[in-house]
């Protein structure tokens, strides 16, 4: 395994649809330390594409095909087939990084995090706005205190995703609930992230004007937590039009922060005036640096910022709000902070 006197980190990948090619062009810009050694898909032209990128790996159609020859696996797949492709890759004493959300039931989740630890392995969940380069400049201006406490930190994501109504993202039971499992994960995890405990909150969700979904396309979530701070995420994939498009506005005693992310720059306003502290290039999805991390937790034996029992937590609110917006109360959210157990 890699940190054991191999060079280059062997990693399949598993899945070659749309959101792999957010890492693929990335896995160049590793080539030192990483070697993509094999990809997998159901459409073995797919696989074979990306070995037009990479020639020399191997491809199939059947990832157990693979598991003797890498020592990592990177899994970009529906999310039902996250547990049981994950889980025997585990098995074969694989690493692991998954993409979000880790699994569509916490009795899967967990099942992946008890193999992951029964056999020493690293198992991460590919939250890769968490290596954002405007989400780590918020982190350091809030933790400096640039504009003073943070007291609320408002969330939105508005875009236009549809897919036939037969597809695997707009049916429940594959896409493991509705936008705001699949994509909203994302923001709630960042929000356990900078503001801590949550105690209370409230979902809404409509599929008005995203009729291919079966469940939410249109997502709001009010929480409140410890400390007297509130959080708010509000996303959708019906935008047929959109002025904050991805943004966070983080509100602070004396001033507010906000991540400008369609336009690449983290802005200070206080005081009637807006100054720019950051300003970033490249708008695209940051798997670099997810990888890069996910690289260094398998040389050096850490655990990953978004490990499996941390991102657990993040969908353990997601289920209790939908339980409790079925049976319309507000929902208790005590005891699921980033540093709670199981």
């Amino acid at each position: 395994m890699k940190g054991k006197g191999l060079d280059r980190l062997k990693l399949a990948l598993i899945g070659c649809g749309g959101m792999s090619r957010s890492h693929l062009r990335r896995f160049h810009l590793l080539r030192d330390r990483l070697e993509l050694a094999a990809a997998v898909d159901a459409d073995l032209a797919r696989a074979q594409l990306v070995a037009c990128d990479f020639p020399g790996i191997y491809t199939s159609t059947d990832y157990r095909r693979v598991l003797d020859l890498v020592d990592a696996a990177l899994i970009v797949l529906p999310h039902h087939l996250h547990h049981p492709v994950a889980r025997e890759c585990l098995r074969a004493g694989l690493h692991v990084m998954v993409e979000k959300p880790m699994a569509n039931s916490e009795a899967e989740c967990l099942d992946l995090i008890h193999l992951a630890d029964a056999g020493d392995r690293i198992l991460m969940v590919a939250y890769c706005m968490r290596f954002h380069p405007l989400v780590i400049a918020l982190e350091e201006q809030l933790g400096a205190e640039t504009c003073g406490e943070l007291f609320q930190l408002s969330i939105w994501t508005e875009q236009l995703t549809q897919r036939p109504p037969d597809s695997w993202m707009c049916r429940e039971a594959t896409l493991g609930g509705g936008q705001l499992f699949s994509h909203g994960c994302h923001y709630i995890d960042l929000m356990l992230h900078f503001l801590g405990q949550p105690l209370r909150g409230v979902h809404m969700g409509t599929n008005l004007a995203t009729p291919w979904m079966e469940r939410e396309g249109t997502s709001n979530v009010s929480l409140a937590f410890a400390g007297d701070r509130l959080g708010y995420h509000f996303g959708t994939w019906g935008a047929r039009g959109s002025r904050l498009r991805y943004s966070f506005h983080a509100h602070c005693s004396a001033g507010m922060l906000e991540a400008d992310f369609s336009g690449r720059r983290l802005i200070a306003h206080r005081g009637g005036e807006s100054r720019i502290l950051a300003q970033h290039a490249d708008s695209s999805k940051h798997t670099e640096a997810e990888m890069v991390h996910f690289i260094d937790c398998i040389e050096k034996g850490q655990r990953p910022i978004t490990d499996g029992r941390r991102s657990l937590q993040s969908l353990r609110v997601i289920w209790k709000l939908y339980d409790a917006e079925k049976e319309g109360r507000e929902a208790d959210l005590r005891g699921l902070g980033l540093d709670a157990v199981e």
